[in-house]
């Protein structure tokens, strides 16, 4: 075979399988956008005028939707919704929703390697977290995504909603660890894409805040700082 002929074939694959995801996206509650962000750049880092909150509620208006959803892993904190201005957004404001992965056996901060391969090749069991918004837990990925949904609509949203995972770290580098949410995200987006647009949503995700975050150059120029302060309590800009 011609080198020609093989890469049209190969990028007439690549626009099919960009068509095929666009139009799944039509169909699909939510819209994989990816991390968020690498570390916290203050406590709490979910929260009315943050300034991811700020980068959410852009992205969000820049796209027309009302709402956009972010996935973490699940603490202490109750993952409640939240509105923040955005002077692009034709109401003014958006509406940030959260939803949390709850891990029945221990919180992890570090990467479980042999749960990332089996999460690749296999994706991750449907029983194998319960899930959190709002602070009401939830058995079943199914309940909590009819729940984002009735949210998202109760607040006027219309197609799908953008999806973030937080994805920020609180120790060493965040370039082989994705951060907090990541399983989340590639649970949701294998349940409504497949295995193939799961793969596709992770590569893109993984190095949106690189690309996107204004906020990236502060946070991993001073990351090792910004690590040591969360941990030992001191980010917290809620207190006076």
């Amino acid at each position: 075979m011609k080198r020609s002929t093989l890469i049209t074939i190969i990028m007439a694959l690549i626009l099919i399988f960009g068509a095929y995801l666009w139009g799944m996206t039509q169909l699909n509650l939510v819209e994989p956008v990816g991390r968020l962000t690498v570390t916290k750049l203050g406590n709490p880092d979910m929260f009315p005028n943050h300034g991811n909150a700020e980068v959410l509620g852009e992205y969000a208006a820049k796209t027309g939707s009302k709402c956009v959803l972010v996935v973490h892993y699940g603490g202490d904190s109750n993952y409640r919704q939240f509105v923040q201005e955005s002077p692009l957004s034709s109401s003014g404001e958006v509406k940030v929703l959260e939803l949390a992965f709850v891990d029945p056996s221990t919180y992890k901060t570090y990467v479980d390697w042999g749960e990332v391969l089996y999460t690749f090749l296999f994706g991750i069991p449907e029983d194998r977290y319960t899930y959190r918004a709002d602070g009401i837990s939830f058995q079943t990925l199914d309940e909590a995504l009819a729940y984002v949904d009735q949210e998202a609509k109760n607040y006027g949203q219309e197609g799908p909603i953008p999806m973030f995972y937080h994805g920020t770290v609180r120790a060493e580098g965040p370039y082989l660890n994705p951060g907090c949410g990541f399983p989340l995200y590639t649970q949701i987006s294998w349940k409504q894409y497949g295995r193939f647009g799961a793969y596709y949503y992770v590569a893109k995700g993984l190095i949106w805040p690189y690309l996107s975050n204004r906020y990236y150059p502060y946070e991993i120029s001073h990351l090792s700082d910004l690590q040591r302060l969360y941990n030992e309590g001191n980010l917290d800009y809620t207190v006076t």
